[in-house]
């Protein structure tokens, strides 16, 4: 099921090797996220209906959910899920309000006030899946941090489902988060209708959230015009395990990756030779209760893979080479590893710590760079929802500290204005002293 592959001691393996091929926007997919746009843009509202009916089969009359509709789900759902999405959002604000950062000033022996202000973005735009799926926690994820940041105007789109509702889940979640902008559109559609407005769905300054591979695209394509978290590929998982995993825990990891779509990547990089047989076997085990199993099968054979590794050493730089969204330490001593890991969304320490509980009440974000972005991207946080402005003020003697370094970089680049804009300032200072200067001696 899981395609293996051993490592001999020496040998170094690349991502390419090791990633399923493919995992990129398709261009066709491009092709069509483009063509929505560009008539959303030109047509407004009419183009998002005319798409929704077209790819969801659904005919929209209000584009917006009413408050009324959101009494109703929050009326309709059972008291044990309001507790339970109560919670999550306490841990989910608590952590996030953690990351919260400051305006700041300094100022110099000379006099010159340098600094930075910390604002936050005015208006957002949150994509949360739907249609036939619910993810209420994508809601709570993506809003929350924006409502700590400080963002005014909170926009959330959402696919509908084919009776034209939106999920009551979902509702209750946007409920929790303080969320009433709520428009019942998803797709390329969404992204173009939050990017450049509508009659009905003013427009945006940043979009979060992910989507399918056309939201992916879409979000691609407006990157620019509106600020952008992310290009979300499918979900994944790389556990490390040693001989000391319990095969059992392993394989539901796994398949909790693997149930959220046909494209989702499992990795399971061990030093245990004999792990992956054993895990496979309790996969089988598993599979009889699932719900989801031939999502699963598919996942795990298409995009599945089992390294062996001679030792720890080389499963951590196999790790950190395919830089996974979740990565699982599930061996002796998870802690002493943390340092040596440079490359992953989030870690869950232990065989205690699945990453079911990162998605759901942990605390920190849920959404998280994949397809090997972890190298130089974040999860998405606070500082997503802020933006800053440098803060300069230098006094005449800064500038004179200054003004010659300053020319002298201008002169060479060939920007005479650049240095001209400091000289003429020293020169009118000095013929301001000097007549201030003839004033003392006539006054004498």
């Amino acid at each position: 099921m899981l395609r293996r592959i051993d490592i001999e001691r020496g040998r170094r393996v690349s991502e390419a090797e090791l990633r399923p091929a493919g995992t990129g926007i398709d261009a066709e997919v491009m092709g069509v996220a483009q063509r929505i746009i560009d008539e959303v843009r030109a047509r407004g509202d009419a183009a998002v209906r005319e798409f929704t009916e077209q790819l969801d089969h659904v005919v929209l009359g209000d584009l917006r959910v009413s408050e009324a509709e959101i009494e109703q789900a929050v009326a309709s759902v059972d008291e044990r899920f309001r507790r339970a999405i109560s919670e999550a959002a306490w841990a989910i604000e608590d952590f996030h309000r953690r990351q919260v950062q400051q305006s700041w000033f300094t100022t110099g022996e000379d006099g010159i006030v340098l600094g930075q202000l910390v604002n936050p973005i005015r208006r957002v735009g949150i994509y949360v899946p739907g249609g036939r799926a619910r993810y209420p926690s994508s809601v709570l994820m993506n809003a929350i941090p924006a409502v700590v940041a400080g963002v005014e105007e909170i926009a959330m789109v959402v696919p509908p489902a084919p009776d034209g509702s939106v999920d009551a889940y979902t509702l209750a979640a946007a409920a929790e988060a303080g969320i009433t902008e709520i428009y019942k559109i998803g797709g390329a559609q969404a992204i173009a209708a939050l990017a450049y407005g509508t009659e009905s769905v003013p427009r945006v300054d940043k979009i979060t959230g992910p989507g399918n591979a056309y939201v992916t695209a879409a979000k691609k394509l407006v990157m620019g015009e509106v600020g952008i978290d992310m290009l979300a590929g499918p979900s994944e998982v790389l556990i490390v395990a040693d001989e000391t995993a319990e095969p059992l825990l392993v394989a539901i990891d796994l398949m909790a990756q693997a149930e959220h779509d046909p494209r989702a990547a499992t990795f399971l990089v061990t030093t245990d030779p004999d792990l992956p047989d054993a895990v496979e076997e309790a996969i089988r085990e598993l599979l009889s209760d699932s719900p989801r199993a031939e999502v699963i099968v598919r996942a795990l054979q298409d995009n599945g893979v089992a390294v062996v590794c001679p030792d720890i050493d080389v499963a951590l730089d196999v790790a950190n080479e395919i830089a996974p969204e979740h990565l699982e330490l599930q061996v002796e001593s998870p802690f002493e590893l943390l340092g040596r890991i440079r490359n992953a969304g989030a870690v869950f320490l232990g065989p205690w710590t699945p990453e079911s509980v990162g998605d759901y009440v942990a605390g920190p974000n849920h959404v998280l760079p994949t397809g090997g972005t972890a190298r130089f991207s974040s999860p998405l946080s606070v500082d997503d929802f802020i933006k800053k402005t440098s803060v300069i003020s230098y006094t005449l003697e800064g500038l004179y500290a200054d003004g010659a370094t300053v020319m002298e970089i201008a002169s060479a680049e060939g920007l005479a204005a650049h240095a001209g804009a400091v000289g003429l300032r020293l020169a009118l200072a000095e013929h301001f002293f000097e007549q201030e200067e003839d004033g003392d001696e006539e006054d004498a």
